[in-house]
């Protein structure tokens, strides 16, 4: 098992009970050290604080010590929010932007082009519907490289 499944699988009853969700693990170099980057999310108003971040270190950090998901090796642990133009990778993500504008890359084109900018209609079996200038597009997930956020400034 890899140490990015290893700390999944201990950190995602913690932070369930501590009232948090689990978006990702990664286990990456980063800066001449190996960096272990749990990044959560809350559907608390105003998302992710630092406080939350901190509450959640200090909630794993014995756990992680006991189980040595490196063998040993040092790492840096660090606990994140997405932050706003984060990726919507599963069902709950898609579900939770409903309404709201995304921005979805495709690996080949669709209606004529592989990027399109619209509002998140719905998602059903794994097959989301967005309004877009030129219409409703049905795109399967499957067919997305990333979709996120459209966040305008």
């Amino acid at each position: 098992m890899s140490v990015k499944d290893r700390v999944e699988e201990l950190v995602l009853p913690i932070l369930k009970d501590l009232g948090y969700e689990l978006v990702e693990v990664t286990y990456q170099k980063q800066h001449d050290a190996m960096h272990l980057t749990i990044f959560i999310d809350s559907d608390k108003e105003g998302g992710v604080s630092l406080d939350d971040t901190e509450i959640v270190a200090n909630a794993i950090d014995k756990p992680l010590d006991d189980l040595d998901p490196t063998a040993g090796e040092p790492f840096v642990l660090n606990v994140s929010s997405p932050g706003l133009d984060r990726p919507l990778k599963s069902e709950r993500d898609y579900l939770k932007k409903i309404g709201t504008e995304i921005e979805v890359s495709l690996y080949s084109p669709l209606a004529g082009a592989k990027k399109h900018i619209g509002k998140l209609l719905s998602y059903e079996n794994g097959i989301i519907s967005l309004e877009t200038k030129s219409g409703e597009l049905k795109i399967e997930t499957k067919c997305i490289a990333v979709a996120k956020p459209y966040i305008t400034f």
